[in-house]
């Protein structure tokens, strides 16, 4: 039983080196190891949270077994664990969902340079979610950056060229931000673990000494992973990115890249600064703060797009803001909620990008909302699907999304001094969401006889149909079956301290 804790370890390994296998490998044997590297690490991480469920604790798996702080560490929880599966489940959906697209926008010859690239991002996925060490994570987090840019521009036309640059700016600049802070976090605590570097925290602030720089230190953390994760006003990058890449890399890139770099700061924040320590600094209400602005202004700015797939797009910078106005509410209720959110905004934004190729497909290939219309009827399978990722970003009962709101609902009213704008502009962004959803789905389902667009034969599109279908029961999954998540999320986080 004890050799599970090996699988952590395994997994990004085992992720690490597929990358170097599919190189020499072509395109349809490089697609069957992509499939297998996927599932088995999914399978390991199934089998890494049932052990941790099991034995009620987290561990910690140290590489060359030489112990802190000379050696590096992999520490695996209830969350650690979840958080894995779920990637794999949802990378290995996206990518069924984007095969046929990805085989007619991709050349040939760059097909196993693009399975390349998705190992990469799972690895790099992975050791985010499982590291103890900061430089460690530094590490994954340019590998991520990398392997991210690479699946936006391997379509290669003039747009995803200049949403790579971009891209590639911006995360430059973050990552930047990221390592600064880090070096000054490593200069005043001597500790690149992340359970060592929250003891000397604890030593600064009460001797007192070097009380700013450690702010200052925790700001350039938190900016440069909100500058990576594309919260308002640093999203400029995303729209094109995931607008126009191929629709595996948008919904792989919409759905998990962002939220590692999120995910990793949730980590910092628990087990690096602390909670409580982090909530006294300040920096928790300028995160609340643009979250909510995020929340407004992604909405507002997809409603006046024209192109269902950049509409799209700008929906994830407002679900962006819903996940850090959670965490700047500053209580254990927002933290649950805000975690809770990444796995159901993933679930939802997947199952939308992988639909709407579907819709885009039987309307000329054309994106235009004028052109989606009656394509519901056209592609029936892809119809059901927008309609099902809309409802759970809507919020409507019995879909994920509609939990996330209550959850987040529930934790405003335990903070009373935010809870007036929370609640304010968690109504006007539903509305807002309401408004370029519904006017999206009611469009796909007006009759248009003298469109001249016709349909497409199913029994073709076998694999993309799975996807859909899966997707939608996991978002049905996650609203009708909360209660399970948001406990094993609860668990989690108290591990994290």
């Amino acid at each position: 039983m004890d050799f599970i804790r090996n699988f952590p370890f395994i997994s990004i390994v085992f992720t690490l080196f597929s990358g170097a296998v599919c190189s020499v490998l072509p395109g349809r044997a490089a697609r069957w190891v992509n499939t297998a590297v996927i599932t088995v690490s999914g399978v390991l991480s199934a089998l890494v949270l049932r052990y941790v469920l099991v034995t009620g604790e987290c561990f910690v798996y140290m590489m060359g077994h030489f112990p802190a702080p000379w050696g590096n560490e992999i520490r695996a929880g209830v969350l650690e664990a979840a958080m894995a599966l779920f990637f794999c489940i949802i990378m290995l959906l996206s990518m069924w969902g984007g095969r046929k697209k990805l085989m007619e926008e991709v050349e040939e010859s760059r097909h196993n340079l693009y399975y390349i690239l998705v190992n990469l991002l799972l690895c790099s996925l992975l050791a985010l979610v499982y590291t103890n060490d900061l430089f460690t994570a530094y590490v994954f987090v340019e590998i991520n950056t990398i392997a991210a840019c690479g699946l936006i521009m391997v379509r290669q036309i003039g747009r995803t060229l200049a949403a790579a640059a971009r891209y590639m700016i911006m995360s430059l600049v973050g990552s930047g931000l990221l390592l600064i802070g880090l070096c000054m976090l490593y200069d005043l605590t001597g500790h690149l673990l992340m359970s060592n570097i929250q003891e000397s925290v604890r030593g600064i602030l009460a001797d007192g000494t070097y009380a700013i720089p450690l702010v200052i230190t925790i700001a350039l953390m938190v900016v440069g992973l909100a500058i990576k994760s594309a919260l308002f006003p640093f999203h400029a990058w995303l729209p094109d990115a995931y607008g126009y890449s191929t629709i595996s890399s948008a919904a792989i890139l919409s759905s998990l890249a962002s939220k590692g770099y999120i995910f990793l700061l949730i980590k910092i924040i628990y087990r690096v600064i602390g909670f409580e320590v982090f909530n006294n600094t300040h920096i928790i209400n300028v995160l609340f703060v643009f979250g909510l602005l995020a929340m407004i202004f992604g909405s507002l700015s997809a409603i006046k797009e024209g192109g269902i797939r950049r509409m799209i797009a700008f929906s994830s910078v407002a679900q962006v803001g819903y996940i850090y106005m959670g965490i700047g509410l500053g209580t254990e209720a927002g933290m649950i909620a805000a975690v809770y959110h990444i796995f159901a905004h993933a679930a939802g934004k997947a199952l939308l990008f992988i639909a709407v190729i579907g819709l885009t497909d039987v309307s000329g290939f054309s994106r235009r909302f004028i052109d989606q219309t009656g394509a519901g009827y056209r592609n029936k399978i892809a119809g059901i699907g927008f309609t099902v990722g809309s409802l759970s970003m809507v919020g409507v009962p019995i879909f994920a999304g509609f939990i996330s709101k209550i959850l987040f609902a529930q934790a405003a009213i335990r903070n009373t001094g935010k809870l007036l704008p929370t609640m304010i502009v968690l109504a006007v962004s539903t509305i807002l969401n309401a408004i370029y959803f519904m006017k999206t789905v009611i469009r796909i389902y007006t009759p248009n006889p003298d469109s001249g667009f016709t349909g497409i034969a199913l029994k073709k599109e076998k694999l993309y149909a799975l996807a859909i279908v899966l997707f939608v029961a996991l978002n049905i999954a996650l609203g009708m079956s909360s209660q399970p998540v948001v406990n094993a999320i609860e668990t989690g986080l108290k591990m994290f301290g």
